[in-house]
């Protein structure tokens, strides 16, 4: 399945997927905390925001029975902007996803392009 992160800039979509990244042991729990994994471009480095959507497999093992069974599972995860300047890299990444996982900052809740993302 392939899964999408939806929200607005600055509110944890990067951190999010670097978490998970981490968690499939792909990158340390540290190198999640110090950099933005998947932005390896010049531009997206200086300004501390993605620009470019970037897609990464994760394998996961979980026990779903809870009988001691680990069962692998593949999430194929894109990181996209959340800046209304990169909408076209936003509505791409959703056409090709099975669904979408939105994140919204608990403070300051939906935003405007969280909202007209999801129209």
């Amino acid at each position: 399945w392939a899964r999408r992160c939806v929200q607005e800039t600055g509110h944890g979509k990067s951190t999010l997927v670097n978490s998970l990244i981490a968690k499939a042991g792909i990158i340390t729990a540290n190198v999640a905390r110090e950099t933005r994994y998947l932005d390896y471009r010049e531009d997206e480095k200086e300004r501390g925001i993605t620009i470019k959507s970037t897609g990464i497999s994760l394998n996961f093992q979980y026990d779903v029975k809870d009988d001691g069974a680990l069962e692998q599972f593949l999430i194929n995860l894109i990181d996209s902007p959340g800046h209304v300047e990169f909408s076209s890299e936003i509505t791409a990444a959703l056409r090709v996803t099975d669904g979408a996982l939105v994140v919204v900052d608990v403070v300051e809740g939906v935003c405007i392009q969280t909202e007209m993302v999801l129209k």
